[in-house]
């Protein structure tokens, strides 16, 4: 492995969610942004612009690590790779949440919980394989999503037709849904039954996310991480292991040891493809 990389010179990682992305860099410094998405396609100029601001080039970047939502085949992985490789020596591509479940777990067994925007679930044996639930996107999947909260709060009627609409035919539409979630998580804390309903089921759908992508003949509690916006929220996570024991399952709520977008999460990656 590249000695700048192991001692954490010269990196920049990438966490680019569904609705925010996160940079930090140690190259020249330690640096770090946060802003809306700009999506894969978009990346390249967002980079450019970073690039310039922190005074960086590819001589002087020694990796960059993207940890990716929506990119999941080897395929995706090298062409998001191929568009950014003017920016570093070395560019390894991975999907969000295999990029989460290695900071949270470090590679240990157990199931890593995506909830933001979108929701998946991935977990890994002691054999190293990998077990995805979800993550199908707002249109078929990401069950118990912040966008799915906010679409369940939607279709309750409690919101005025004329600003439904508008919310559902909004370019955003997706991440501007998803932003209800943080109130509807208040108003079933205060109390209020529709906003309980709501949640209620969101807890349920993450929990059947996480028996989906538990070890199978695990023994002993499994270690269940968690990442994402939705889940910061304490009591909205307490539910969701309650879910997950009312399912049977042994479920041992592990806090994650580092996030995606931390240089010292991705250093175990960067000797290899």
């Amino acid at each position: 492995m590249n000695r700048d990389v192991a001692t954490g010179r010269g990196l920049v990682v990438v966490d680019l969610g569904g609705t925010w992305v996160r940079v930090r860099a140690t190259a020249g410094g330690p640096r770090a942004y946060r802003g809306p998405t700009p999506g894969p396609a978009g990346l390249p100029a967002l980079l450019e612009r970073l690039w310039r601001r922190w005074r960086l080039s590819r001589r002087t970047v020694a990796a960059l690590g993207i940890a990716s939502r929506g990119v999941w085949t080897r395929g995706e992985r090298r062409a998001l790779a191929r568009h950014l490789r003017r920016f570093a020596v070395r560019v390894v591509v991975i999907s969000d949440v295999e990029a989460a479940h290695l900071a949270a777990l470090g590679g240990a067994v157990g199931v890593l919980l995506l909830a933001g925007t979108g929701s998946i679930a991935l977990g890994r044996d002691g054999r190293g394989h990998l077990t995805r639930a979800g993550g199908l996107g707002p249109l078929v999947g990401d069950d118990g999503s912040a966008f799915a909260i906010g679409r369940a709060w939607l279709r309750a009627g409690t919101v005025a037709p004329a600003r439904a609409r508008r919310l559902a035919t909004a370019p955003d539409a997706v991440a501007r849904i998803a932003a209800l979630a943080p109130a509807v998580l208040r108003r079933a804390r205060s109390g209020e039954r529709a906003a309980v309903r709501v949640v209620r089921e969101a807890q349920r759908a993450l929990a059947a996310l996480v028996a989906g992508a538990a070890p199978r003949g695990a023994r002993g509690p499994i270690a269940v991480s968690w990442a994402g916006g939705l889940l910061t929220d304490a009591r909205f996570r307490q539910g969701v292991w309650r879910e997950a024991r009312r399912r049977g399952l042994r479920v041992k709520p592990t806090p994650p040891a580092s996030v995606a977008a931390s240089p010292a999460a991705w250093r175990s990656l960067l000797g290899s493809d």
